[in-house]
């Protein structure tokens, strides 16, 4: 799987990241910066110019049933809670171990571009969504085939998916949380994995609307109580600033000899793991992003651009200013254990036990998320009701399972999935950007005119007959 993936990722997955985003963000004149302001209306459920109801009269697939729909911010943090996982703290604390603190630069730089990206695949999966009992659906499966006309490229990514989400990345979460919670209570990592398998049946067999209400409970708790903790940690290391950023530009470029790494090592883990936090281009996020109530799928894109925002610039910086401030990132550990030594070693004893409350949260939430992802696309393949309920069987044991699997069985496995995925979806997602970019002319032009953007099928007439819901 190594050679694989090196072969993979080296010539394939990172040059097709880097051209669409750079080709996205040119596109679109950088709507990932220049209209951010209009993401908290999206947040709040506010009119952009005072229209009251406009954000939700538009497309909402039941009127009679307004009070169960599925919000922005619910879609959002959904979205969010499988972005800001493991990926966060054991993800990069991996990255900087393999690269050096050069791979958090590049995480920066992709972040920034590969939100116009998320921007991108997030407002197709709004565009070509579907109506549910009492939620809409989607995802990059649903707009290959109504999109671009091709049922076997949806069939073939919702596999693809499917496998991601629903088995190599659970291993992940599952044995980054086991491991940590093992370490801290001194137990055996099969048990705590038992306990950890029951409480994700629980959640998942009461379906998308009880995920989306603890996602958009638990996500702003666990990420707010992660920074505070690492603006601690800046404040005591405030002088030290300086030569921490020297360091990761140094590192960045090949100029940092200590890190015993060339600049593609750090590129190379950069973009890996930046991927594997905040996924823009994955085609995992627009799952979420379908679900969403809103009045104009250009909306929910900007909604998508901000989580990636969130996820690298904020919450994976926080891990990388705790493990290089705390002078712990050359020390040869790895994973979460990196993490949590760094912060012990600056907050104290206090700080590891913190650690393995957030990673509960995090990677609790994110597996919460990935299955959700996975039941989306086991429901493209099938309308079956059986097929779902043996997914979710699945996911509990996948989940046992990777409490008892080694950390870098389980990367390897991942970066695997993950790149076979993202192939897929950026292909589709250049495709059809040209319906991206006349929608965000639409967007804008509406702005122009002090009208709160509202989106309907006919204001597309070439396409009105892929369109469902709008």
């Amino acid at each position: 799987m190594d050679v694989v993936n090196d072969f993979l990722w080296t010539y394939i997955v990172i040059t097709l990241l880097v051209v669409c985003a750079l080709y996205f963000t040119i596109r679109s004149r950088g709507v990932q910066f220049r209209l951010l302001k209009d993401v908290w209306h999206v947040i709040a459920d506010r009119p952009l110019f005072g229209e009251v109801g406009s954000n939700t009269v538009a497309v909402d697939a039941h009127p009679e049933k307004k009070k169960k729909k599925i919000g922005s911010f619910h879609a959002f943090a959904v979205s969010l809670s499988s972005r800001v996982g493991t990926g966060n703290l054991a993800g990069v604390a991996s990255a900087i171990f393999v690269g050096g603190p050069g791979a958090v630069f590049w995480m920066w730089v992709m972040a920034l571009f590969g939100a116009a990206t998320a921007f991108v695949e997030a407002t197709l999966a709004q565009l070509y969504k579907r109506k549910g009992a009492d939620s809409f659906y989607g995802g990059p499966a649903y707009y290959m085939q109504m999109g671009l006309h091709k049922p076997w490229m949806g069939v073939v990514f919702a596999v693809l998916i499917t496998l991601t989400f629903g088995v190599a990345n659970q291993v992940v979460q599952s044995n980054t949380l086991c491991a940590a919670l093992a370490d801290a209570f001194d137990t055996n990592q099969a048990w705590i994995g038992v306990v950890l398998s029951v409480s994700t049946l629980i959640i998942v067999f009461g379906g998308i609307r009880r995920i989306s209400h603890f996602a958009s409970i638990v996500v702003p708790f666990m990420a707010i109580g992660y920074i505070l903790l690492a603006l601690v940690v800046v404040l005591l290391n405030i002088t030290r600033l300086p030569d921490m950023f020297l360091l990761i530009v140094r590192s960045a470029f090949g100029l940092e000899q200590a890190v015993g790494g060339a600049i593609g090592m750090a590129v190379m883990q950069g973009v890996k793991r930046g991927l594997f936090s905040n996924e823009a281009g994955e085609g995992s996020a627009p799952n979420a992003a379908a679900i969403a109530t809103t009045s104009h799928p250009v909306k929910q894109g900007l909604l998508q651009a901000l989580g990636v925002f969130a996820d690298t610039l904020v919450i994976c910086s926080c891990t990388a200013f705790i493990i290089l401030l705390s002078g712990e990132w050359n020390s040869g550990r790895d994973g979460i254990i990196l993490t949590k030594y760094a912060l012990e070693s600056e907050v104290g004893q206090a700080g590891g036990l913190f650690i393995t409350a957030a990673i509960f949260l995090f990677a609790y939430s994110t597996i919460i998320a990935n299955y959700f992802y996975g039941e989306t696309n086991i429901r493209f393949m099938t309308k079956k009701r059986g097929a779902v309920y043996l997914f979710r069987i699945i996911t509990g044991m996948v989940v046992m399972a990777g409490s008892l699997v080694t950390l870098q069985t389980a990367w390897s496995v991942v970066d695997l999935a993950m790149g076979l995925m993202t192939i897929f979806n950026l292909v589709a997602i250049f495709l059809l950007s040209p319906r991206v970019f006349a929608l965000l002319r639409n967007y804008i032009e509406q702005r122009r005119r002090h009208k709160d953007p509202r989106f309907t099928k006919d204001m597309l007439p070439d396409i009105a007959k892929d369109i469902e819901c709008w």
